[in-house]
């Protein structure tokens, strides 16, 4: 069995082709845990390998609950059977769509339309996972750099070790790293082409996926659990 540092609780496409253009993109398939050949793409303002590099260790995903060491005296299989629980309880999601759009000086694929049931499945798992997680010392808490966040975030980022949870979480597929406004503009029609085939409408969210950290610091999927509340 795999030796994971960190845990984390991911949406992760399951359609093969979103998946794999994703994987391709970022150029890490966090699914076989194994490299990927970025696609040969025009007019980039610079090599996707770079502009993809921050992300590229987490794998294609959206964040839910954000990465966490274990607390002391909980076990892997302690975190697989309250999430075999959980998964059981949570409805699916179906959201109208997804766009590839900025989220401040990055490039995600967001979500369109109402994300209110989102926002709600995200909060249970957020809440439902709290006993599990290490809490973060107040160096990690620092990196964070929370004097640029408001009040409830930071009250947010000490008790659930993130900012954007509940009514501040975001859901968001990350495609980039930070990047200037003339990269920014450049790449962001590359982008949409690129994935505009693979989006489907509605864009269904019909499990939750536990991720984990190896000693090598790439994320892995490591197990997908079915939505059937």
């Amino acid at each position: 069995m795999t030796e994971f540092q960190r845990f984390a609780i991911y949406h992760a496409p399951r359609e093969p082709g979103l998946a794999k253009a994703g994987a391709q993109w970022l150029g890490w398939d966090a699914m076989t845990g194994s490299a990927c050949t970025h696609p040969a793409l025009d007019a980039l303002p610079r090599p996707l390998a770079e502009l993809t590099e921050t992300p590229r260790k987490y794998g294609f995903h959206a964040t839910i609950k954000a990465p966490f060491a274990l607390a002391t005296g909980v076990t892997r299989d302690d975190l697989t059977a309250v999430l075999m629980d959980l998964a059981q309880a949570l409805p699916p999601v179906d959201l109208a769509g997804l766009e590839v759009a900025a989220l401040g000086d990055f490039l995600a694929l967001r979500p369109t339309g109402d994300v209110t049931a989102l926002q709600a499945m995200a909060g249970r798992v957020v809440e439902a996972l709290e006993p599990f997680r290490t809490p973060l010392t107040p160096e990690q808490i620092a990196k964070r750099n929370p004097d640029k966040l408001n009040t409830r975030q930071r009250d947010f980022l000490a008790r659930f070790g993130y900012p954007y949870v509940f009514e501040h979480y975001q859901m968001h597929m990350t495609l980039s790293g930070a990047l200037s406004e003339p990269d920014l503009t450049a790449l962001l029609p590359i982008a949409q082409t690129y994935f505009m085939p693979h989006l489907t409408r509605p864009y269904p969210i019909g499990d939750i996926c536990l991720f984990g950290e190896a000693r090598s610091c790439r994320f892995h999927l490591i197990h997908r659990y079915a939505l059937s509340g």
